[in-house]
């Protein structure tokens, strides 16, 4: 007897159907008796792992109440078929046992949940079609939906809300209080999150249970790109941080104004947060890109130092001196234009230089907005340099006078881009100098502030 399960089992594994027909005929009850005797994987759990249609149908054609019978696990094939992705198996399966698609593990998760979680989207086509109610069990509280956001499968996740979603349902909430919306913006799922703020009813600013808003969580994590796009995506849909929100419809309609400026003051603490972490944002941009600009002209630079208009000899002459492989040939032919490229050429390399090493240093200054201004100024020397540079190659490289109108046109461009430049750099330095007045004016002349306290203390002790 032994020896026919060790047949049988060999035979699941293998997916033979001949041996299964020849050990079914020798003993009609072996599939019943192996399911009685049991102390692993049944048959029919093996060939549904290992995607052996056949087999599996020969089983069920013979004995269709096996799809209802569980291992130790208390998973039923259906579920194992499910996490497999196998969709014929599948199909198989709901159609001799349809109760089966209800039925859960030791883990409380149904076929269907299992397939959401390992993204058989087929699957989870054909388990919702024929039991629409298997999506809305829940796991520990947690709906399919919180399983397609906590292994990430947003495609599962939309289809389950176009085909089944409701407002409740799209809403729901886990064990801590937590809604899909929360979870993605935990986990930083762009897709997912554009997808529910775009095409759901989520509310944007539900709390949890610790009373914190989608917003109140993003904010406590890393502030890099995909906080960015997350954040404008929250803000364009309405979210507010929920604390902050709370503060503000606490306070009371009926006190007067210095007290309410007082509690508007404080509540607006979190905005002003924002705004100054906003700032240093919109300051770390601007120097990487400081720093990719400043690298691009820089290897510009170099490659012009080391390859000038017109190349460099090829051979040596022995009456000229200045004819010697390796030499410019620009400073036998234009020796004085020569000069002038190698100055502005030099100027825009050092310049560029100079940002990139200011820029990696690390110094506390930087983050200052004077500290930006002056790197725009250096900028503005290293590009105007370059564009001096690229006047005196095409002045070179064109030959007179047959290509002189087309010259003094790129010659008026290039200068009317400098003079462009120059009064932007202009502006800003007047601007700046306007700042730094107004803040020599409140510092010799501080602006006095109404005294508050008594009236805090008065409402205080209400």
């Amino acid at each position: 007897m032994e020896r026919m399960e060790k047949l049988l089992y060999e035979a699941s594994i293998e997916g033979n159907l001949t041996v299964l027909r020849m050990l079914l005929q020798e003993d009609p009850l072996i599939l019943d008796r192996v399911t009685v005797n049991h102390h692993g994987d049944l048959p029919l759990h093996i060939a549904s792992m290992l995607g052996h249609i056949d087999f599996v149908n020969e089983i069920l054609t013979r004995k269709p109440q096996l799809a209802m019978e569980p291992d130790s696990h208390r998973r039923l094939p259906l579920h194992i078929a499910s996490a497999k992705g196998h969709v014929e198996l599948v199909r198989a399966l709901v159609s001799a046992s349809p109760e089966t698609c209800l039925a859960r593990d030791r883990d409380g998760r149904n076929p269907l949940h299992l397939a959401a979680i390992k993204g058989h989207c087929d699957v989870v086509k054909e388990l919702s079609q024929a039991q629409p109610h298997a999506a809305r069990a829940l796991v520990q509280q947690d709906t399919i939906l919180h399983l397609c956001v906590n292994h990430n499968q947003p495609e599962i996740l939309k289809f389950l809300i176009e085909t089944t979603g409701d407002h409740e349902f799209v809403n729901s909430k886990d064990s801590h209080g937590n809604s899909i919306l929360h979870l993605a913006v935990v986990y930083r799922q762009i897709e997912i999150i554009k997808f529910l703020l775009h095409s759901t009813s989520i509310q944007v600013n539900a709390s949890n249970t610790n009373g914190e808003s989608p917003m109140d969580i993003l904010v406590q994590g890393p502030r890099d790109l995909i906080y960015q796009q997350i954040l404008q995506s929250l803000m364009r849909a309405g979210a507010v941080e929920a604390k902050m929100g709370n503060l503000i419809r606490q306070t009371p309609q009926n006190l007067d104004n210095n007290f309410g400026y007082y509690n508007m003051k404080h509540a607006s603490s979190s905005h002003l947060k924002e705004s100054l972490t906003n700032s240093e944002d919109w300051l770390d941009r601007k120097r990487n890109s400081l720093m990719v600009v400043a690298s691009l002209i820089a290897t510009m630079a170099f490659q012009a130092g080391t390859n000038p208009p017109s190349g460099v000899w090829q051979d040596t002459s022995t009456t000229d001196p200045l004819h010697k492989a390796g030499y410019a040939i620009m400073i036998f032919n234009h020796s004085t234009l020569y000069q002038v490229f190698l100055v502005c050429n030099t100027v825009g390399f050092v310049s560029t230089l100079s940002i990139i090493l200011l820029l990696i240093s690390g110094l506390p200054f930087l983050k200052h907005r004077v500290f930006l201004w002056i790197l725009m100024v250096i900028m503005w020397i290293a590009t105007t340099s370059m564009s001096l540079t690229y006047l005196i190659s095409i002045w070179v490289l064109s030959p007179k006078p047959e290509s002189e109108q087309t010259r003094h046109v790129a010659e008026g461009i290039v200068l009317v881009w400098i003079g462009l430049m120059t009064l932007l750099v202009v502006g800003h330095t007047i601007r700046l100098i306007l700042i730094a007045m107004r803040g020599f004016r409140r510092l010799l002349f501080p602006r006095k502030r109404p005294i508050m306290r008594p009236i805090i203390m008065n409402h205080a002790g209400m």
